[in-house]
């Protein structure tokens, strides 16, 4: 969940008080927002980075803490492709030009998305160089010592971009049958699983469908994930939309259930699922049935940052808590 509160890439005292507040409230895996590989990957000026060692070293101190309290943290690794280049949510997510500071967005082909800016289609040049971005970015997550890497391949973002037909109009060897419109994701996964260790988990999101007429498709995500399998990645977080806006699709609890699972039967990977999980028995009942491998909380964690603990006492397990809480853990003999 991006915060939209760094400067020049930093993380700082916001990040470290939001993203410590889920460890202390019993999280098990916490995830950084999306987090750029270079300055001109970000969505807006004031995103995360880490393209740089001042940036790596901001980082240590959050996964110091994390670890502290017993977590595990997650960074997201992102290029925000033709999204780039535009203000904050509350400041109406406008495009912002290189007067106003900007900078110049690329993307596979020359879509625009919404009213932002026209990006630039990228050559092969530039795609080698992004992809030698990540790797580097996944070099340092590494060194700062994060526990899990996921590369952000959802959403409309540069990756999603070019994984749908809507967003690529290529006609190289990265645009066209899907095994084309797949590579550029295939190459980042192999250049960052060169430095990301095989005992460290990475995951890959996914935008499993575009809800849309001629777009990506589940079915497509399917024999993706199979791709990834063999390249060594662990989990696919399975999301949805993105690549054009106002899509219209119908939203309720656990809606997109349906792709983590399929996804899983289909492909043999392990998948996460999102998207309005709120009720820890609902939860629940999705790991143990075997519809995903784990439940993915963004917006109820924001709501809750205590949700694990709850969660826990709800469905009747006992874990620990900081001992700095415990006056505040239910009991059986004091139940307020």
């Amino acid at each position: 969940m991006c915060q939209y509160s760094a400067k020049n890439g930093l993380p700082n005292d916001w990040h470290f008080a939001h993203l410590a507040q889920f460890a202390t409230g019993g999280a098990g895996l916490i995830f950084t927002e999306a987090t750029a590989v270079s300055p001109s990957a970000r969505s807006t000026a004031v995103d995360t980075g880490i393209w740089n060692e001042e940036q790596v070293a901001s980082w240590t101190r959050s996964v110091d803490f994390i670890h502290q309290q017993g977590s595990k943290i997650a960074i997201q690794l992102w290029h925000a492709g033709r999204k780039g280049s535009a203000t904050t949510p509350w400041e109406g997510h406008q495009p912002v030009s290189i007067e106003n500071g900007g900078w110049k967005i690329f993307a596979p082909s020359p879509v625009r998305f919404g009213e932002l800016n026209i990006p630039l289609e990228l050559t092969k040049e530039d795609i080698q160089i992004i992809i030698q971005q990540y790797r580097a970015a996944a070099e340092r997550s590494l060194r700062a010592g994060f526990d899990v890497v996921e590369i952000h391949g959802a959403h409309g973002y540069l990756i999603h971009s070019f994984l749908s037909p809507i967003g690529n109009k290529r006609i190289d060897e990265y645009g066209g049958e899907f095994l084309n419109r797949v590579r550029f994701l295939v190459e980042v996964t192999k250049a960052i699983r060169e430095v990301w260790p095989l005992d460290k988990p990475l995951f890959v999101r996914l935008s499993t469908s575009d809800w849309v007429e001629g777009g990506w498709s589940v079915e497509d995500s399917v024999e993706l994930a199979k791709l990834l399998k063999d390249l060594e990645v662990d989990l696919i977080d399975c999301s949805a939309g993105g690549v054009v806006p106002d899509v219209k699709y119908q939203v309720g609890p656990h809606y997109q259930v349906q792709f983590a699972e399929k996804i899983r039967r289909d492909s043999g990977i392990l998948t996460g699922a999102v998207g309005l999980i709120t009720n820890p028995l609902l939860a629940n009942s999705i790991v143990a049935s075997g519809q995903a491998d784990a439940v993915l909380l963004g917006r109820e964690m924001l709501r809750n940052p205590h949700w694990a603990l709850q969660a826990a006492h709800e469905l009747g397990f006992d874990i620990e808590w900081p001992n700095q809480y415990k006056q505040a853990k239910p009991r059986d003999d004091w139940p307020y």
